[in-house]
C-alpha cells in the first residue's frame, strides 16, 4: 500500500536534564525517556521494586516533574515519548493503570509499549494518546506490525536486525508508522527475546534490568574441543550501529522516525549524534548530498563507540557485526605500538595526537581480555630525543613514529607489546566543540514561524505569528497607528525588526504585510509587539493537550471469560519437544501425549511428521521466533504439513488470522474455547516468545485462536500458578523441563568462527555438521543451535526443572506439561520422560524427581532458573481470581 512521504523525525535518547537540553538544542524532533512513579506513590503507581515501567531502570524523570518537562518540550516544538517498555505482571496491573492515567494527563505525546495487553489497556484508558509498539515486541515483518496495530499501536519500532531492503518491503506492505534505530548500541539478541539476565542474574531484560551478559568473554567449543579465538573472545559483543550514510535511503523508503539509542549516555553524546542526524535528515529531505565531514564522523566515534558501522542495515556480514576484541568504548584508532622505551611507548600514528589525549593500549592480540588495559593521559610526544613543541605538534602527521610519554607510573611498559593497537578514548578538545549545544544560554535550534503584520493608520497595529503546526497568536498594540512624518513603515524594515527573534525558540521564515496609509511605529513599539507575540506563541505551544483518561482495568477484567475450576483434576499430559532425529526415536518409544519437532532443516520435517502421525501420536512443528519479510513463505510450508503449530512469532500469529474463519476465535467467540485451529484443522499453541506475562495479554492472545499458551520465561513459578487462576489452567502449557534460551541472535557464531563467509549464501553451513558450545567465566558450557533462518540460540547448559512447583501447578488446573530437549542423548530423553511419568503416577516425590533429573544431567546439574520465587515476592496484592 502506498505510503505518504513524510520528513522523518529525529528522536534522541534522554536519561536526565542535561541530555534533555542537549537534544533540544541540537535539533531533535522528539525525545524518549522513562518516568518513575511519584515519590509518595511508590508501590501504588510503580512496580513492586519502586522502579518505573521502563527498560532503563537507572535513569528517568520523576512523575511530579513531567508536566513541566512536557510544557518545556512543546514550547520548543519537541515531542516527548515515554517508554512503558517492560512486561507488566498481574500484581502490577493496577499500578500500571494509575501510571498510564498520570502520563496521559501530563501531556506526553506517545507511549512506547512492549506488553500487548498493556498497549490495549492504555489505548482504552486514553484513546487520544498514541501507542508505539516497542522494539521489544520483536517486530520484523508487516504482519508483526499489524499485530501491534491490533492492540492499539499507531507506530512500531522495527528490529535492529533488518536490512534496508527488509524495511522497504515492510513499508510497502503496511501503512502503519515505522520507526527504526539509526545509531547506538546493538543488542546481540533480538530485543524482547533475551533471557540471559533472567537465567544468570535473577533479573530480566524485559523488566529494564539487563545484566549485559553479551559483553562478557566466552570460550568456544567445536565438537567438544576448545577453539582458539585469537583476539575475539568477546564473541557476543556487537559493534555499535552507525547508519548516517543510510539516511537518504530511509527518507526515500518513507520511514517516519529515526531513533538514536543511548539513554545511559551523557549530554555530549546526545548533542553530537542528534546534530549529525538532524543535518543528515534535512539534507536528504531537501535532495542534497550528505555533507558530513571527517571531523564530525570522528567526533561521533570519539564520544562513544565500540566500532561504528551500519551492520545489519547494510546487509548481513557476520564477520564484521561482532569483532570481539573488547566490549567497551574504544574511541578512535590512533596508531600501533612499534616498541617500548625506558620512559614511554613508540607508536606509529594513524591520527595526530596532542598532550591531554586519553589513550589506551589494546592487548587483545596476546593476553586474556579480563586483565587491566594500560593507558593514561598523554603528557607529550618525543622524536629523536626531543619533546615536540606547539609548532612541531601542529606538524604531526599519520605515518610517523613518535615516543609517547605519560605521567609517572601511569603506563606499565611490560604490559604493552609491539603490534598493540592504540585508541584515543578521550579528546579534551571535543568538549569545546560541543559546548555551544550543552551549555547554551539561549535557544540554539529554533523552529520556523510565519508572521503577518497589519498596519492601518488610525487602527491598532497587530502582529500574527503562526508556527509549523498551525498554532497562531495575535499581539496588538493598545494605541492607533499614527502617520509617518518621514520614513513610513515598509516590508523591508518590518522584516528586519520583526525577524529579531533571538532568545526565543523561533526564527522568521516568512513575512506578509497589510499596510494602509503611511504609518509610523517607533522601533521600541515594534520590539514590544514582537516580544508579546513570541511570548504568546510560546505559552500556547506549551499548553498540555486536552485529553480524557479514565480507569478501564476493572471493566476490562470483568469482560474477560470467567474462569471455572474443574470439579475433578484433569489427567496431566506430557508434551515432548525434540530437536534431532535421535531424540525423536527415543520420544516415540515413550509414546507421550504429543511430540513437537523443532528442527534446523525443513527437509527433515515432513518425514518426521509422518513418523509421529503413524505412531498415533499428535504432532506439532515449532515455528521460528523471527520471520522477516522474505521468510513469510514458511507459514505456507508449516501449514502444508497438516500438523499442529507451536507459534513463536507474533508476525506468524497475525498471518494465521487470515486463514481462520469468523467462527474460530476473537473476543466475541471465545478464542481458545473455539478450538484454536488454523485452516486445515491445525491446532495452534502459543510459545513463551510471545511474552505473555499477565492475564490481559494471555487472554488476548488466546482469543487469536490459540488452544493453549506458554507464559513468558519472565514469570516465576508462583506467577504462573496465579496466571492459571486468572485464565484457567487448561489454557496454559508450561515447560517442566528445558534449557532457557538465553540469547536469540541474528548474528551467527557458526558463520563467524567456522567459516570465512559473510552469510548463509557462502558460509558452507557449518551449523549442519558441527556442534558448538560457549563456556562462560564460571565454567558452565552452553550449547548453540541454529534455526531455519540461520539465527542462533544460545541455551543455558543446565536444564531448568520445575519439580518443586509441579504440585502447585497441577492443583491450579495446569495439566499440560512440556519437556524440551536441546543436546540430550536418547538415553537422557528416555530418562527424563520416565521420571516425570513416575512423578505424575505418584511413584516419585518432587524431591526425588529433582534428584533423578540431576542424576541424568551428566554432571552439569540442574537449575530452578527463572522459576525461582524470591523471598520478597508478593509485596503487591494479587488480582482476584476471575
Amino acid at each position: 500500500m502506498p505510503r505518504v512521504p513524510v520528513k522523518p523525525e529525529v528522536m534522541s535518547p534522554v536519561g536526565g536534564e542535561a541530555q534533555l537540553r542537549a537534544a533540544v538544542e541540537a535539533g531533535a524532533d522528539a525525545v524518549f525517556f522513562g518516568v518513575n512513579p511519584a515519590r509518595d506513590q511508590v508501590g501504588r503507581a510503580g512496580r513492586a521494586d519502586g522502579a518505573g515501567f521502563h527498560a532503563r531502570a537507572k535513569v528517568g524523570f520523576e512523575l511530579e516533574a513531567l508536566p513541566e518537562i512536557m510544557g518545556g518540550l512543546h514550547a520548543r516544538g519537541v515531542q516527548g515519548f515515554v517508554t512503558f517498555n517492560v512486561l507488566v505482571f498481574d500484581r502490577e496491573l493496577r499500578q500500571a493503570e494509575a501510571q498510564l492515567i498520570a502520563l496521559a494527563e501530563a501531556g506526553v505525546d506517545a507511549l512506547i509499549v512492549q506488553d500487548h495487553g498493556v498497549a490495549r489497556l492504555a489505548h482504552e484508558i486514553c484513546p487520544d494518546l498514541p501507542i508505539h509498539g516497542s522494539t521489544q515486541m520483536s517486530i520484523t515483518s508487516a504482519e508483526g506490525a499489524e499485530l501491534a496495530r491490533r492492540f492499539g499501536a499507531s507506530r512500531v519500532v522495527l528490529g535492529r536486525e533488518l536490512s534496508l531492503r527488509d524495511i522497504e518491503r515492510i513499508a510497502g506492505q503496511t501503512d502503519i508508522e515505522l520507526e527504526t534505530f539509526v545509531h547506538g548500541a546493538l543488542c546481540v539478541s533480538y530485543s524482547g527475546q533475551c533471557f540471559s539476565s533472567e537465567a544468570w542474574g535473577g533479573r530480566s531484560a524485559n523488566r529494564g534490568q539487563c545484566a549485559q551478559a553479551c559483553r562478557l568473554p566466552y570460550d568456544l567449543f567445536v565438537d567438544g574441543l576448545q577453539r582458539d579465538l585469537g583476539d575475539a573472545r568477546y564473541l557476543l559483543s556487537p559493534g555499535d550501529l552507525y547508519a548516517l550514510h543510510q539516511v537518504p535511503d530511509l527518507v526515500r523508503i518513507g520511514v517516519d522516525c529515526l531513533k538514536i539509542e543511548g539513554r545511559y549516555k551523557d549530554a555530549e553524546f546526545v548533542a553530537l549524534t542528534t546534530a549529525a542526524y538532524r543535518k543528515a535528515v534535512d539534507e536528504a529531505w531537501a535532495g542534497l548530498p550528505l555533507s558530513v565531514t571527517r571531523q564530525e564522523e570522528q567526533d561521533l566515534e570519539q564520544v562513544y563507540s565500540r566500532g561504528l558501522a551500519p551492520h545489519f542495515m547494510a546487509g548481513t556480514n557476520h564477520q564484521t557485526v561482532v569483532r570481539g576484541r573488547a566490549p567497551r568504548h574504544r574511541g578512535v584508532r590512533v596508531g600501533t605500538v612499534r616498541g617500548v622505551t625506558e620512559r614511554g611507548v613508540l607508536v606509529e600514528l594513524s591520527e595526530p595526537l596532542k598532550p591531554g589525549d586519553g589513550l589506551v593500549f589494546d592487548p587483545a592480540n596476546w593476553r586474556a581480555p579480563e586483565g587491566r588495559e594500560e593507558g593514561g593521559f598523554l603528557y607529550g610526544l618525543w622524536q629523536d630525543g626531543q619533546q615536540l613543541d606547539d609548532a612541531a605538534l601542529a606538524r604531526v602527521r599519520a605515518g610517523g613514529v613518535y615516543e609517547l610519554r605519560f605521567g609517572r607510573g601511569a603506563v606499565d611498559g611490560r604490559r604493552v607489546r609491539e603490534g598493540d593497537p592504540v585508541w584515543r578514548t578521550q579528546d579534551p578538545t571535543l568538549a569545546a566543540r560541543v559546548r555551544p549545544l550543552v551549555e547554551a544560554a539561549d535557544p540554539v535550534y529554533t523552529r520556523p514561524v510565519t508572521a503577518h503584520f497589519m498596519g492601518h493608520v488610525g487602527f491598532p497595529p497587530a502582529l500574527t505569528l503562526t508556527d509549523e503546526h498551525g498554532h497562531s497568536v495575535t499581539a496588538t498594540l493598545p494605541g492607533a497607528l499614527g502617520e509617518a512624518r518621514n520614513r513610513a513603515l515598509d516590508a523591508a524594515g518590518l522584516r528586519e525588526q520583526l525577524g529579531k527573534l533571538g532568545g526565543t525558540p523561533f526564527h522568521l521564515q516568512d513575512l506578509t504585510t497589510d499596510l494602509s496609509g503611511a504609518g509610523f511605529l517607533p522601533i521600541s513599539a515594534l520590539n514590544a509587539l514582537r516580544r508579546d507575540a513570541a511570548a504568546q506563541l510560546t505559552d500556547l505551544r506549551a499548553q498540555a493537550p486536552e485529553r480524557r483518561a479514565a480507569p478501564r482495568l476493572d471493566s476490562t477484567l470483568a469482560a474477560l471469560p470467567r474462569t471455572e475450576r474443574a470439579s475433578a483434576p484433569a489427567t496431566p499430559r506430557l508434551h515432548v519437544l525434540v530437536r534431532t532425529p535421535e531424540q525423536l526415536d527415543a520420544a516415540l518409544d515413550q509414546n507421550p501425549d504429543s511430540i513437537t519437532l523443532d528442527y534446523l532443516e525443513l527437509y527433515g520435517l515432513k518425514p518426521s511428521v509422518e513418523r509421529v502421525r503413524a505412531a498415533g501420536i499428535p504432532v506439532r512443528v515449532a515455528s521460528p521466533r523471527i520471520l522477516k519479510p522474505t521468510e513469510q513463505n514458511l507459514q505456507k510450508f508449516l501449514q502444508s504439513l497438516n500438523a499442529g503449530i507451536l507459534v513463536r512469532s507474533g508476525g506468524l500469529l497475525e498471518g494465521l488470522q487470515e486463514q481462520r474463519g469468523p467462527e474460530s476465535g476473537g473476543p466475541e467467540s471465545g478464542g481458545a474455547e473455539s478450538g484454536g485451529q488454523a485452516s486445515g484443522g491445525a491446532e495452534l499453541t502459543g510459545d513463551f516468545s510471545l511474552n505473555a506475562a499477565n492475564v490481559l495479554t494471555t487472554r488476548a492472545l488466546l482469543d487469536l485462536g490459540l488452544t493453549r499458551l506458554t507464559p513468558t520465561h519472565d514469570l516465576n513459578a508462583q506467577q504462573i500458578t496465579e496466571l492459571a487462576g486468572l485464565v484457567g489452567g487448561q489454557h496454559l502449557e508450561v515447560i517442566a523441563y528445558g534449557h532457557l534460551p538465553v540469547f536469540h541472535t541474528e548474528h551467527c557464531v557458526f558463520c563467524r568462527f567456522l567459516s570465512s563467509g559473510t552469510d548463509y549464501t557462502n558460509c558452507g553451513h557449518p551449523c549442519e555438521t558441527h556442534r558448538v558450545a560457549l563456556r562462560d567465566e564460571r565454567g558452565h558450557t552452553h550449547p548453540v543451535m541454529a534455526d531455519v533462518g540461520c539465527r542462533n540460540t544460545v541455551f543455558e547448559g543446565r536444564p531448568q526443572v520445575a519439580a518443586p512447583h509441579l504440585g502447585a501447578w497441577l492443583r491450579a488446573g495446569i495439566c499440560d506439561l512440556r519437556l524440551e530437549f536441546v543436546h540430550e542423548t536418547p538415553q537422557q530423553v528416555t530418562g527424563v520422560i520416565e521420571a516425570h511419568r513416575a512423578f505424575l503416577a505418584g511413584e516419585l516425590s518432587a524431591a526425588a524427581l529433582q534428584d533423578a533429573l540431576d542424576a541424568l544431567s551428566a554432571g552439569s546439574g540442574v537449575t530452578e532458573g527463572s522459576l525461582f520465587v524470591p523471598h520478597d515476592f508478593g509485596t503487591l496484592d494479587a488480582l482476584p481470581v476471575l
